[in-house]
């Protein structure tokens, strides 16, 4: 996952009517994200992209609720020359790890005994978003906060 500072805007980004969003985290945001984002990508006509993109703003969005809730969290979505840009903000200036690798979640058949354990946390959120997008990271805002973002292309 890359690292940058700033804004998360891409350089090929498609002048439309992208998607915008300011909210306060609450268990009903990443329901509310994903028909959004869902619905510009049919307007679009990316329908192939919706699965994808509609499960990493989930995991984006549900991320930056559990690392600041009762906070405001941002989403931007924009359309892109070769696919679409996803970014969420929220003020915690603790970055992503990632706690598996991309390629056991990939090849994991096997049951996961630490998830039935109380306090259990998941981790296979960034991976999942790794696998899905292009490109991914994470960037940095001052004063606070970070943007988590991934690109995907069509």
């Amino acid at each position: 996952m890359a690292h940058r500072r700033g804004e998360p805007l891409g350089e090929d980004a498609v002048p439309d009517a992208g998607l915008g969003l300011r909210c306060m985290a609450a268990r009903t945001v990443p329901g509310r994200v994903r028909t959004l984002v869902d619905l510009r990508l049919v307007s679009w006509g990316l329908d192939v992209l919706c699965d994808d993109v509609t499960l990493i703003a989930s995991e984006l969005v549900t991320n930056a609720i559990r690392h600041t809730p009762e906070q405001e969290i941002r989403v931007r979505f924009t359309r892109e020359a070769d696919g679409v840009l996803l970014a969420v903000w929220d003020a915690s200036d603790v970055l992503p790890m990632r706690k598996r690798t991309a390629e056991a979640i990939a090849g994991d058949m096997s049951p996961d005994a630490s998830a039935l354990e109380m306090g259990h946390d998941g981790g296979r959120g960034l991976p999942i978003v790794e696998m899905l997008s292009s490109e991914c990271g994470v960037t940095v805002t001052d004063p606070e906060g970070k943007w988590v973002w991934a690109r995907v292309t069509a």
